[in-house]
Formats: structure tokens, sequence, C-alpha cells
């Protein structure tokens, strides 16, 4: 049975607006996440050569400036890579016409639509709350988007225990893990994934995923990130 892999890393730390749903910011890394994404090659390589791995040419990348820039920096660090692939679906969750607005913003804007009720309480948190602006959906809508796209991508790989390196986000790449049945649902809020550091899930040839290796991060309720 063929057996792949497909390694999901989260961008590094960025330059990022305070108290707003992160989203689809449009800034790079910051110092700590360039460095985050240099260490990353190691952590990588160190995976790869205890599973007994080999890494995939083409790596795929959100295209938010945050996820490519943690990509590239990988990339240029790991000669088996040769190539990122951009691509929308693997960014986060989206707040439609309500993007890089603050909290403050999006809460003001509903309350002068008589359309509208009121935001619910944690609603950031809320997996199945859509904001009520064009072009938003829930976490669980982006997770779906996010599995599918690893799901298409992974068919195309027939070398058994090759790794597929993909960057993204973590709330987004989290309600993936859902979809693909790695995380029950109770799970999702109470975990989070690290800064450029991998977590590695395995798709046999039947679609069945599992997995294998790297660790999620529990979440502190305290945290203020959003991403």
């Amino acid at each position: 049975m063929v057996e792949r892999i497909c390694i999901l890393l989260r961008h590094g730390d960025y330059h990022q607006l305070v108290d707003t749903p992160s989203a689809h910011q449009p800034f790079g890394l910051n110092h700590r996440g360039r460095e985050q994404a240099g260490e990353a090659v190691g952590r990588i390589m160190q995976m790869i050569d205890r599973q007994g791995w080999t890494l995939h040419t083409e790596v795929h990348s959100s295209s938010l400036l945050r996820a490519w820039e943690t990509a590239q920096i990988v990339v240029d660090g790991l000669a088996a890579c040769q190539r990122i692939v951009e691509t929308d679906r693997l960014t986060e969750r989206c707040v439609g016409s309500g993007a890089n607005l603050n909290l403050t913003q999006i809460a003001d804007a509903l309350l002068q639509d008589p359309r509208r009720d009121p935001l619910p309480s944690g609603w950031k948190s809320d997996s199945h709350f859509r904001l009520p602006f064009v072009g938003a959906e829930s976490l669980m809508e982006s997770g779906q988007r996010v599995a599918s796209y690893l799901t298409e991508t992974m068919t195309g790989v027939v070398e058994s225990n090759q790794a597929v390196l993909f960057f993204g986000h973590g709330a987004s790449l989290r309600h993936a893990a859902h979809h693909l049945g790695i995380l029950p649902f109770e799970r999702i809020a109470e975990l989070s994934m690290y800064h450029a550091l991998p977590v590695a899930l395995s798709v046999s040839s039947d679609g069945r995923w599992r997995h294998v290796a790297g660790e999620w991060k529990n979440r502190l309720v305290e945290s203020k990130q959003m991403d």
C-alpha cells in the first residue's frame, strides 16, 4: 500500500495589527518569524531522515506573504525542493469585506446595519460562525477548502514515503485536520500549531489519513494570537 506524507507548517511570526483578526493581513514575517523559518529547515531534515522519507520537489504555500516568505526561506535551505506553488486555497479563514478591520470596527459595522444582529460572544473561535459580510467564511468552511486542496494534491503523489511540504495558517490547518479525520471536533479549540514547526500526516492509497510525526501545540486561553 502506498503511504504518502503531507507535512504541514504554520507560517512564522509576523507583523500583525493589534486586535485585528489576522485572516488576510498582507504583512510579512518579523525578525523572529524569519528565524523560525530558518530553524524549520533543520527540523524538517531531522524528521525526514528519522522517518526515512524523501522530499517532493514542489512545495505548496498560501498566497499570503507571511506563509510564502516562510516557504521561501525553507526552500532556500532544502536542496531537494525546487518550486513553490502559491494558492489562495491554503489561506486562513476569510472575513470577507470585513478584512483587516479591528474587532471594534467589525462590531460597530454590524450595529449600524439594521439587517444584522449584534455579534455573539466568542464568535472568533466559533468554528461554525460566519460573519455576515460579502465573501466571509466560517472556520469549518476554511478547513474544508484546505482539506480539499491537501487531498487533491496528495492524490497526485505516486511515490511511497514521499513527503510534500504545505505552508499555511493555524486555524484553517487545524480545521482541515478535522475534516480529514485527524482531529476530533472538540480538539480543534484545544490545540494550535507552533510557528514553523512541522506536523506530518500520512495518507494511504485508500484515502485514510493519520498523524505520524510532529506535535500540535496546546492552546493557551489567554493567548491573543488569532491565526
